[in-house]
């Protein structure tokens, strides 16, 4: 372990999403001040994208943050389900746990807790996580949710956050509706190289450390470059780089470190080929998966451009071959 080795309190890079060290860079600070600013102005329908591992969870936990106590709120992140299931699960994270299966009476057990929070002057917000996985008919679900309003104002906030398959369902004919209600859109995009820099250096503060920066300035581009400025892959590949500096007792990593810890966690090393092989009699020409070699270089344009003419040919052999 590598925490004392270091002079860290805590692991500073873990697998969950602890608010602690949400680190805001420009474009994560402008997403959650938008967030913020689209539920204290009631606005409905909000959603945040972004690709995986770029921080989405973590913001809305500290969006959450933000008004507890003034709030009743539900975060929902099972979402490989039917209307039925997802208006279950709602009511189970309201603090409403029923075995009801009955759609009507579960819609209006629900809408007898937004009426509540709403005399008592309180904000009712429903966060949904991972929206990409949600069928067409439960994304018409949640948006019947928040036809519950008044004259003058939305009782209920719901913020969507996913993937940009999200943003591809949104823009779909089918779901007009749905993106009509969507008053705020926010995005969250990949870490710069300086970015990705004062990230980690803030995770491993929040840790305990202390003292000039732990990667040299090389090494950070290295990282940044390999692990696209995603903050999830930051974390599992810091993780690693530190485990590799303290086995080898460097108190500074630098390139050359940072080079064997890629060689270790290339998945382009493990994964299968393609050959080709013989055309069968019976059928076209077949490709047969075999274990990667480590050591197979890719093939240059040349190559390639060959290698697709054979298969052209072989395959235009096979149409011309008449049926037995």
């Amino acid at each position: 372990m590598f925490l004392k080795f270091y002079g860290l309190r805590e692991q500073p890079f873990g697998v969950t999403p602890d608010p602690r060290f949400l680190y805001l860079s420009p474009g994560h600070r402008e997403a959650l001040a938008s967030l913020y600013y689209g539920i204290d102005s009631e606005r409905g329908f909000l959603a945040l994208i972004g690709k995986p591992g770029t921080g989405k969870t973590t913001l809305l936990f500290q969006l959450l943050e933000k008004f507890r106590g003034a709030a009743r709120t539900a975060f929902i992140f099972q979402t490989q389900c039917d209307s039925r299931e997802f208006m279950r699960f709602l009511l189970a994270e309201l603090g409403c746990e029923t075995m009801e299966h009955d759609f009507v009476r579960m819609h209006d057990e629900f809408n007898k807790l937004l009426l509540q929070e709403a005399s008592a002057g309180r904000r009712f917000i429903i966060v949904v996580d991972e929206a990409q996985n949600l069928d067409r008919s439960v994304l018409e679900t949640i948006r019947l949710l928040s036809d519950f309003e008044t004259p003058r104002a939305k009782l209920l906030q719901i913020v969507l956050s996913g993937q940009p398959e999200l943003a591809d369902k949104l823009a779909s004919r089918k779901l007009s509706q749905l993106k009509q209600r969507i008053s705020l859109l926010s995005g969250l995009a990949p870490l710069s190289v300086e970015e990705s820099g004062n990230y980690v250096n803030h995770r491993l503060r929040i840790a305990g450390y202390s003292g000039d920066p732990l990667f040299t300035p090389e090494a950070m581009h290295l990282v940044t470059e390999f692990t696209e400025g995603i903050p999830r892959n930051l974390n599992n590949f810091c993780f690693n780089a530190m485990s590799l500096g303290c086995a080898l007792q460097q108190r500074v990593i630098g390139a050359e470190l940072v080079e064997e810890v890629i060689g270790d966690l290339d998945m382009k090393k493990h994964v299968t080929e393609m050959p080709m092989v013989q055309p069968s009699p019976l059928g076209p020409p077949r490709m047969q998966p075999t274990l990667g070699d480590a050591s197979q270089e890719s093939l240059s344009p040349e190559e390639a451009k060959t290698y697709m003419q054979e298969l052209v040919g072989q395959l235009s052999a096979w149409k011309r071959k008449p049926l037995a």
